[in-house]
């Protein structure tokens, strides 16, 4: 007897490895497919937060009226390659219609079942396997200059506190009791309790990779280039190692899905936020949690490796090297939260995260093609990814899951629209 043709996943970062793990759990034959190692692309360049909070999107009220003075001041984390502004344009047009009231609220409340419960999800997904050791429970701490600073950005709170997230605030001296390593431009922070981070997200992912190989999965590194159809169903994928047969396909490969969702008949308006941080290898005199520096708009983690600070972005497409301005930037930041820190040597990153125009991830089946997608989690993929391959395993093998899957329907797309 010939064994049945698996089911492909497309992309071995946090999403497609916790699709085929959640799947080979349910008992169906799985290959992982990608042209490098697993967690070597964008889940490998994160800050490594689970933050379970983080369902608020950039696209909030007065981003349109703000983001010409972000782009100019050398001191915001927001920057523009102006070369590439005329590809960018269509995108941003669509992007910027969302920054409102209206949908910065929907798209919180969309967002939230998706990362409220991640740190709870990595457990669940993690525990038991060697990818456990890589995952710390811990507070997700917020640093201001002031209260006065905290308040002003009572709107995002707002959103938080609906979806049940409530910091505590500690202020004056007992933020220094708090975190001894901060300078002394912070003088308030809201702690928010219950969060946690990966020491190594480019391990983890790997650590979870082995798991589902030891599940009786498959692996198989190659570079997917195109479907091929029986009737309206996927009956294989086109690589650069020739066919491989599937029973169906999971397309979980972040911004670079957008060439594929083509051969689908979908134009999904998706653009890479590019990514940078900076690994300041054996560093001392960092944090001992995670903590956003509201300020610099950047996330210090404690890691394996050293402190990571991250949380750039820029817009520059897929194709341009890494820019100078967003690592110095990040380096004068870093210097202002904490003044005390020493490091053995400096790594840097750059890698590319995937944005679709509306903010919320793609979630399920295109039509009944037999290809199921999950990518577009803009900055909160290490957080959902455990959860979003879980709605997708659930879906695939027949089960309902708990909360409504329409926002997320690629669907949305046909025709263009974002």
């Amino acid at each position: 007897m010939t064994s049945p043709a698996p089911t492909l996943v497309i992309g071995a970062g946090i999403v497609g490895v916790s699709t085929a793990i959640w799947l080979r759990r349910a008992g169906v034959p799985v290959m992982l497919v990608d042209r490098a190692a697993p967690g070597q692309g964008t889940s490998y360049g994160n800050a490594g937060v689970l933050a379970n909070c983080s369902m608020v999107p950039v696209t909030a009220p007065g981003l349109i009226r703000k983001a010409p003075g972000m782009v100019l001041n050398p001191d915001f984390p927001l920057f523009l390659r102006w070369s590439y502004l005329p590809k960018l344009m269509p995108w941003l047009v669509k992007y910027l219609r969302h920054a409102n009231d209206a949908d910065t609220r929907r798209i919180a409340r969309d967002l939230t079942p998706i990362v409220e419960d991640g740190a709870d999800q990595h457990h669940a997904l993690a525990d038991g396997t060697r990818g456990a050791d890589w995952v710390v429970d811990s507070d997700y701490t917020f640093a201001y200059a002031n209260r006065a600073a905290f308040d002003a950005d009572a709107y995002t709170w707002s959103l938080r506190a609906a979806a049940g997230f409530h910091p505590q605030i500690i202020e004056g001296d007992a933020v220094q009791d708090y975190e001894p390593n901060l300078g002394p431009e912070v003088t308030c922070l809201a702690v928010m309790k219950d969060h946690g981070f990966i020491r190594d997200p480019g391990g983890y992912v790997a650590a979870l990779a082995e798991e589902f190989q030891r599940l009786g999965g498959l692996w198989r590194q190659a570079e997917v280039r195109d479907f091929t159809f029986t009737g309206d169903r996927v009956s294989a994928v086109e690589t650069d190692q020739g066919a491989i047969p599937c029973a169906n396909v999971v397309l979980a490969t972040g911004v670079w899905s957008k060439p594929l969702m083509r051969r689908l008949g979908l134009r999904v308006p998706l653009e890479s936020e590019r990514g940078y941080h900076i690994v300041f290898k054996g560093a001392t005199g960092g944090p001992s949690m995670p903590i956003m520096m509201a300020a610099g708009k950047f996330v210090a983690t404690p890691m394996a490796e050293g402190l990571r600070c991250a949380g750039v972005v820029e817009f520059g497409g897929l194709e341009a090297g890494p820019s100078k301005a967003p690592f110095a930037m990040l380096r004068r930041q870093v210097t202002r939260a904490f003044p005390g820190l020493a490091a053995e040597d400096e790594i840097e990153w750059q890698g590319h995260r995937p944005a679709p125009a509306d903010s919320l991830p793609l979630i399920g089946q295109v039509g009944r093609t037999g290809v199921y997608v999950g990518f577009g989690h803009h900055h909160i993929g290490l957080t959902g990814g455990p959860k979003t391959g879980r709605l997708l395993a659930q879906i695939m093998t027949g089960q309902t899951p708990n909360i409504d899957m329409t926002p997320y329907a690629p669907s949305r797309f046909a025709g263009g629209h974002a």
